[in-house]
This record gives structure tokens, C-alpha cells and sequence, in this order.
């Protein structure tokens, strides 16, 4: 797998265009939200989403200033959903620094990323990028949506596998898969090629939130053991349906219950974690992240092959085998 480092070079140039366009696009001339956003801007995060809509551009294409404009779009967005889910999940940290809601509170944080997409929207009407909008916009839809779905269905853990697939493909592939599509979009206006390219997008998100899953449950993190994050959290991930399905009546009960009454028990969530292992639910996720990442490289396959395809297939690679 090449690095992130490796994968960014090529379109090292581009990226910096594209930051320009972002910095230009968040400015205010309110003091307090000037602050805030250029405290967003110093916590940018590994910038995976605009590569997807740089690589996108240039498979098909040639980057523009339109491209710049779709990344920023997604990146607009995505930093306002950071925004909101810290105030919805009470997080007090966002990539090792202090989250907008632990330093400015929650009413200023909702405000604040609702600027973002406001802004995002602006952008993209101001330049009458329509498709493009129209795209991100029933991204914010379905984000939305898949939030509420996962709520509704944690108040009684009655997720099973089409439910969560549902969701995730709601709330976390969908944006992967604008980035995709919007850079297609930003070259050219074929909608069989767009529509191929928000699949691969959709596929890769899917393997992506997996990948996420199997964080809190595998072994591989700086403590040295699984945090069950999720399980307090009360998150049904894709490990823990597939022990509930593969358990007896009287241990579905037993699970139910600590996920519900005992989250916050150190020993119960071990023993938890412990069976998820045990029964097998960290390699059947393995290989449904597996399955749908092939999917997505198989489609990719499809194109000539060039610098651009090399690089998607390394990000790809690197969502779905990255260490966090």
C-alpha cells in the first residue's frame, strides 16, 4: 500500500489550489466566526475526501477550477457534519485538539456549522455549478437520514444486516460517493460514467465505515486493547449483528441488555468484545469490507489504466488498511 504521503504528491499543486479556494470560501466578516474558521482550517484532517474529487476529475479529465470548487463543496460539508456530531455525540475532541463545542459552546457550534453549508451552497450557486450542488445536496439528505435511521434503531437494537448496510450507505458512503461523482461531474457530463463513478464512490464508503467498525473491536490501537466506543455508544456495528444472529435466544438477551443497561461496565463490555471475537464477527466484517472494496477496485478496472486510476485504487487501499 502507498502511503497517504505518495498517494497526495501528484496532485500536491492541485491540493493547494483547492485549500485556497476553501480558505477563501470560509472567511466572515463576523470577528467570532472568522476565529472559528480559521480554527477549522488549522485542523484540516488527512484531506482524503478532496483527493477522491481530484483523482476523480483527472481520470476522466483535466482538473479545473471547477474541480476546486466540488472539493471545497465536499470539504464545506464535511467539516460542518464534524461540527454538528460533536455537539450531537458531546465530544470534547476532534483530531487531537479541542472540539468547536468544548471552546465555544453548543449554540455557537450549530451556528457555526450551519455557515458551512450555507457557504457551500453559496459557492456553488454563485458559479452556477447546479449539478454539483444537486449531488452534495442529496448527500446532506442522506447523511440526515441514516443518523436518524441508526437513532431509531438504537433505542431498541432491532438493527439487523439490511438495516445497518442501510444506514451506512445513508450516512457514510453516500459522501464518498459525491466526491466521486462530483469530480466526474466537474469534466464532463456523461451520466452513465458519473453514475459508475458515485458506485465506486458508494462501495469504497461502504468498506470504509466497516474499517471503522472493526476499530473499536480489533486489538491494534495505541492502548494496546479495544476501546467498545461503539458498544457504550450503544452503535450497532456490523461484528456485534453478527453475534446476535449466531446466538442462542438466552444469549441475545444477555447481550441485549448489556449494550442497553451495562455500556459503561469495563468488564461487561470486555466480555462483550471477547464473544464478538469469538464468534467470528471481526472476520465476516473483514470480509464484507473485503467484498465491497473489490467492488469498487473491480469498477475502477474498467478505465485505462493511468496515474490517476494507480492513485484511487491506492486510496482505496489506504481507507480500508489504514491503522486509524
Amino acid at each position: 500500500m502507498n502511503s497517504l504521503k505518495e498517494i497526495k504528491k501528484p496532485v500536491a499543486e492541485d491540493l493547494k489550489s483547492f485549500r485556497k479556494v476553501f480558505r477563501s470560501s470560509v472567511k466572515s466578516k463576523v470577528p467570532l466566526l472568522d476565529v472559528i474558521m480559521r480554527y477549522i482550517l488549522k485542523s484540516k484532517g488527512k484531506q482524503i475526501r478532496p483527493l477522491f474529487v481530484l483523482y476523480s476529475a483527472s481520470l476522466l479529465g483535466k482538473i479545473n477550477d471547477t474541480t476546486y470548487r466540488a472539493a471545497t463543496l465536499i470539504e464545506l460539508l464535511h467539516s460542518a457534519t464534524l461540527v454538528h456530531d460533536d455537539v450531537v455525540d458531546s465530544s470534547y475532541q476532534r483530531r487531537g485538539r479541542f472540539s468547536i463545542n468544548y471552546l465555544w459552546k453548543n449554540k455557537i457550534s450549530v451556528l457555526a456549522g450551519d455557515y458551512l453549508l450555507s457557504r457551500g451552497m453559496l459557492l456553488a450557486l454563485e458559479n452556477k455549478d447546479y449539478n454539483i450542488l444537486e449531488i452534495v445536496s442529496r448527500a446532506v439528505k442522506d447523511m440526515s437520514e441514516g443518523e436518524l435511521l441508526q437513532l431509531e434503531k438504537a433505542r431498541r437494537l432491532d438493527i439487523d444486516e439490511e438495516i445497518y448496510f442501510q444506514i451506512i450507505r445513508k450516512k457514510t458512503a453516500s459522501l464518498i460517493a459525491s466526491c466521486m461523482a462530483t469530480g466526474a461531474v466537474s469534466v464532463m457530463n456523461d451520466s452513465d460514467v458519473i453514475e459508475k463513478m458515485y458506485e465506486i464512490g458508494e462501495n469504497t464508503g461502504m468498506a470504509f465505515q466497516i474499517k471503522d467498525d472493526l476499530f473499536d473491536l480489533e486489538r491494534n490501537n495505541t492502548a494496546g486493547k479495544p476501546s467498545g466506543i461503539d458498544i457504550k455508544e450503544k452503535k450497532m456495528t456490523l461484528p456485534l449483528i453478527y453475534l446476535l444472529n449466531n446466538a442462542s435466544t438466552t444469549e441475545k438477551r444477555k447481550i441485549i441488555n448489556v449494550v442497553k443497561r451495562y455500556n459503561n461496565d469495563a468488564d461487561k463490555v470486555e466480555w462483550l468484545i471477547k464473544r464478538i471475537n469469538d464468534s467470528g464477527g471481526i472476520e465476516y466484517a473483514q470480509k464484507k469490507m473485503e467484498e465491497y472494496k473489490m467492488a469498487a477496485v473491480n469498477l475502477l478496472n474498467d478505465f485505462p489504466d493511468n496515474q490517476s486510476r494507480a492513485a484511487l485504487i491506492g486510496l482505496i487501499d489506504y481507507v480500508t488498511d489504514r491503522k486509524r
